[in-house]
């Protein structure tokens, strides 16, 4: 049995009057995952758990079928893994944004999405002159980057683990000044290197360049998502099948190489509008050759939603399910092996609020002994047709795989 999970970040929305009403998914054009829905089952879920926040980590955490309550220690140390930092027990690992502050409210989450290289830059000047044997900043993808903390004693970690810090693209265009670091002592620390940033950040020859294109400057670090190094029992362990993880994003693929997936880098995967949706797929079913399972990612749906852009949402769902669910649809439905394709969302991002929500989520799955039900489309409001219901997100991976 070959296992294919397709995950659409972000695509949950809620309805919309500039659609009449409809949500993104409602509207959108997606045959397949309506195929999908209408020839497989449809349920819905909750993939975060109470007094848990509706990120994107907890949510794939629960999609691969770890509680979170159990498993989560933070986005930081997730990351760090898939950029080959061994975190060691003293150490404490924060998601690093380079963003765009301007007249101090949040304008940018993501610094205008700044190539790679122009983040690299930057971040090695930040390490060299912010950076120390106990500070150290780590390079990732675009806006993405890390920073390690090594503690001297057990106090100063709590400290820095329990420090209040702000995802940034929940604060769109809002005043930064109350969503500073707070509540430790350690805090003033993170706050001292931010505004430090700012300084350093301000004349580098990358920013000036920028500036001149009318494009948004890195003008700040932002620090969040904080944790210490996770451990985790093998994803072959729990589900008795070897498998492989596709995504642009470090986080996601920070989890599977901690849970023993193989990862998988795909040409033109950039985390974006303009991610290599047809790769992702062709990649994916490569690797089915060897492997019995793939975990298919695919990040633009939700960086639209952030955006609050609608058009953005509505097309990245559509190529989604045209490159991504169709390829991999037809390629099975063509083939003699038996399979199964689970294909859902990890949680919503609606464009009017710009940042994640904790609506129930909705999936649909098809294949070999997977029983058809009587919903017809893939949406929100049809799944809450349906009586097939798993409240804790983490046990459907179990329910798609016995």
């Amino acid at each position: 049995m070959k296992y294919i999970v397709l995950v659409g970040d972000g695509m949950g929305d809620r309805p919309i009057e500039e659609l009449g009403g409809k949500t993104v998914l409602e509207a959108a054009k997606i045959p397949n995952m309506n195929f999908i829905a209408e020839k497989g089952r449809v349920g819905l879920t909750n993939m975060i758990p109470s007094r848990m926040l509706p990120a994107s980590d907890v949510a794939n955490l629960s999609i691969l079928g770890y509680n979170p309550k159990k498993y989560y220690t933070g986005r930081g140390p997730l990351e760090a893994a898939n950029m080959g930092i061994g975190l060691k027990e003293d150490e404490v690992a924060f998601r690093c944004n380079l963003v765009t502050i301007s007249d101090e409210r949040m304008a940018d989450y993501s610094a205008g999405h700044i190539s790679n290289e122009e983040a690299k830059s930057m971040i090695e000047e930040l390490n060299s002159k912010l950076g120390s044997e106990d500070i150290k900043f780590y390079p990732g993808v675009s806006y993405r980057h890390l920073v390690v903390f090594k503690c001297k004693d057990k106090a100063e970690q709590e400290g820095f683990v329990n420090a209040k810090c702000t995802p940034p693209h929940d604060i769109a265009g809002k005043t930064i000044t109350r969503f500073l670091p707070a509540r430790t002592a350690q805090a003033a620390v993170l706050q001292r290197l931010m505004d430090e940033s700012r300084k350093i950040l301000a004349d580098h020859e990358v920013n000036r360049v920028r500036l001149d294109l009318k494009e948004n400057p890195a003008n700040m670090i932002w620090l969040w998502g904080q944790g210490i190094r996770p451990f985790m029992p093998k994803f072959s362990k729990l589900y008795h099948v070897e498998g492989s993880i596709i995504s642009a994003v470090d986080l996601i693929k920070g989890i599977g190489r901690i849970i023993g997936l193989d990862v998988i880098d795909v040409p033109g995967a950039t985390g974006y509008y303009d991610t290599n949706y047809l790769g992702k797929a062709e990649y994916a079913i490569d690797s089915l050759k060897h492997k019995d399972f793939v975990f298919v990612h695919v990040e633009a749906p939700d960086e639209a939603g952030h955006n609050g852009d609608l058009r953005e949402k509505i097309y990245s769902i559509e190529k989604f399910d045209k490159f991504v669910v169709g390829t991999v649809l037809n390629h099975f439905k063509s083939s003699s092996e038996e399979f199964r394709i689970l294909v859902l969302y990890d949680h919503a991002t609606p464009v009017a609020l710009k940042t994640h929500s904790r609506d129930y989520v909705c999936f649909a799955m098809y294949g070999t002994d997977i029983e058809q039900g009587a919903i017809k489309h893939f949406n929100e409001k049809e799944a809450r047709l349906t009586k097939f219901r798993i409240d804790k997100g983490y046990e459907l991976m179990e329910f798609f795989i016995k």
